[in-house]
């Protein structure tokens, strides 16, 4: 079997492990059978992935014995909605599943959201694997239980807290992605490092070319990191009371800005999540909380290794402060009417904050979209 590292989720009797390494797709069967209790599961991957992936894995169960049914959706962050779940759970009755059975999601973040929701409202809940192919779902949405579709009210509103059994996250199939996705997720790895983990931001600026250009153990170190930090924040908080919440650096912001572009590909999930982090950097700068030079430090950062800073380059979008604010005040986070924010008092060093001026966030939002 090939080399891998191991990160445990300690969350009693739902605890679990992660797994990253290299080659351990060709090698599923063997560490899945072992979490199975009967020999079927049900495969559900998108179109992409699909072409990518989905023969090794099924390859890799059969030589184990474990009979594979696949599903394959189409490929974008408007799978995960209402239609789709109807779909996908319709599926997997249609071909009886059981209580007893396991499904797998094979794929990036909008794969594993859908079908971690589908498993859980299943027959009032079925056991799933979680196998994140792209750099974003193996440092973030496949650890730690989050599962959810988007709503015309916003992203992620409509969801369940339901733990995989497993993650295999095989930094092979990063090598299949495009630089563009593959980026989008490096900006929830820094996140790691902004949030409270100096040290870490600090190896990243002098490893993020190498790890963008391919080098796969500066991949792994990166990826095991950031799954340890998670896993450390949700064995503490689990259904996000606290800490956990700390995880959501610019996602209020770049929530925000994926809903006025409709989730479509003009904006990615990470890259949504990168502009938003500098929002609340440059917030935070203006409330007189963060030193400038922080906030300086990380636009050279993600300037550097290739993510937009701003909104400059996205065509054909009228942008407005007052329709931001509005998809801002329907964020999940939102408690007695007032907005939630992830704000730093520097690369490090994270806080939660409800005592955000209106004034002081439009200005943001402004200068953002150069109005």
């Amino acid at each position: 079997m090939s080399a891998h590292e191991t990160v445990h989720v300690d969350l009693g009797a739902r605890s679990y492990d992660v797994l990253v390494g290299e080659g351990l797709l060709c090698e599923a069967g063997k560490h899945i059978r072992p979490t199975l209790t009967q020999d079927r599961v049900f495969v559900v991957t998108d179109e992409n992935v699909a072409s990518l992936h989905l023969e090794i894995l099924e390859r890799s169960l059969e030589q184990e014995g474990i009979v594979c049914e696949t599903m394959v959706l189409p490929a974008g962050d408007q799978t995960k909605s209402f239609s789709h779940l109807q779909k996908l759970i319709d599926e997997f009755l249609a071909r009886k599943i059981e209580r007893s059975s396991t499904i797998i999601a094979l794929g990036g973040g909008a794969i594993g959201d859908l079908t971690g929701f589908a498993a859980s409202i299943t027959l009032r809940g079925i056991d799933y694997i979680q196998i994140p192919t792209t750099l974003l779902a193996q440092v973030d949405s496949s650890v730690g239980g989050k599962t959810a579709i988007n709503t015309a009210h916003g992203k992620n509103l409509v969801g369940m807290f339901h733990q995989p059994m497993l993650v295999l996250a095989d930094i092979i199939t990063l090598d299949t992605l495009p630089q563009r996705e593959f980026l989008a997720g490096y900006a929830e790895v820094v996140k790691y490092g902004l949030i409270n983990d100096p040290e870490f931001f600090g190896w990243l600026e002098g490893h993020a070319a190498t790890m963008r250009d391919g080098n796969r153990q500066s991949r792994i170190r990166a990826v095991v990191t950031s799954c340890q930090a998670k896993a450390d924040i949700v064995a503490a908080d689990e259904r996000e009371t606290g800490q956990r919440a700390l995880l959501n650096l610019g996602h209020t912001f770049g929530h925000a800005l994926e809903a006025e572009t409709g989730y479509s590909d003009m904006l990615l999930h990470g890259e949504g999540v990168a502009i938003g982090t500098i929002m609340a950097f440059d917030l935070s700068v203006r409330m007189g909380l963060c030193p400038a030079e922080d906030s300086a430090r990380v636009h050279r950062h993600f300037a550097a290794v290739g993510l937009d800073t701003g909104l400059d380059h996205l065509q054909g979008v009228t942008w407005k402060s007052a329709r931001l604010l509005d998809h801002m005040g329907r964020d999940k986070k939102v408690k007695d009417g007032r907005m939630t924010f992830v704000l730093v008092e520097g690369i490090g060093r994270a806080r939660l904050s409800r005592d955000v001026a209106l004034d002081d966030l439009t200005a943001i939002l402004e200068d953002s979209i150069g109005t």
